[in-house]
């Protein structure tokens, strides 16, 4: 693929992004990425000759790579995992705000939507999920619980983005940045 091709392609992906994060699955129809992205309509179909469920894949797959990147830089710069966990919910509370409340994560939207309807799409989803979990056992290591505390931390930063969506604020994530601080302590 040449670098044309692979601009196409990229921009394809982030007009998906952009409407996944914003409207979820049902929100991010072929004609709304098109117009978005204004790439041609033959492009979507040659980049992604399977369709819709293949570019919402990808797009899964890709943002939840870019998040799982900035999980680690912020590990890297954190000294333990309470300080760790308010620098990833501040990042993500930023992150909502500055896109007006639109942009929570990339990948909860398309899991409630399709999880128990759509194999491929439910499998993108799982990924990206374990590879989160993956990351915080990481920094849990040595820790008597971590299994069970990645999974718990990562269902409480779902959870206060939902909220913090809602409510248009960020508390939700200053208040569970605080409680995971009490339960890795």
């Amino acid at each position: 693929m040449g670098v044309k091709g692979a601009e196409t392609r990229d921009r394809l992906l982030d007009a998906t992004q952009e409407l996944l994060e914003a409207g979820g699955y049902l929100g991010a129809g072929l004609n709304q990425v098109i117009a978005t992205s204004g790439a041609p309509r033959g492009s979507l179909y040659f980049h992604f000759p399977g369709g819709k469920d293949q570019l919402v894949g990808e797009s899964v797959r890709r943002a939840g790579r870019a998040i799982g990147s900035d999980l680690e830089s912020l590990a890297d710069s954190s000294t333990s995992v309470a300080e760790f966990a308010e620098a990833v919910l501040r990042h993500l509370g930023e992150r909502l705000e500055e896109s007006g409340w639109h942009k929570g994560c990339p990948v909860a939207t398309v899991a409630l939507e399709t999880a128990s309807t759509n194999d491929p799409l439910q499998e993108a989803c799982s990924e990206v999920y374990t590879s989160w979990e993956t990351a915080l056992r990481a920094r849990l290591a040595g820790h008597p619980e971590a299994d069970d505390l990645a999974v718990t931390i990562l269902a409480l930063v779902e959870g206060a983005l939902l909220l913090a969506r809602t409510h248009r604020s960020t508390e939700p994530l200053h208040r569970v940045a605080r409680q995971i601080g009490v339960l890795v302590d």
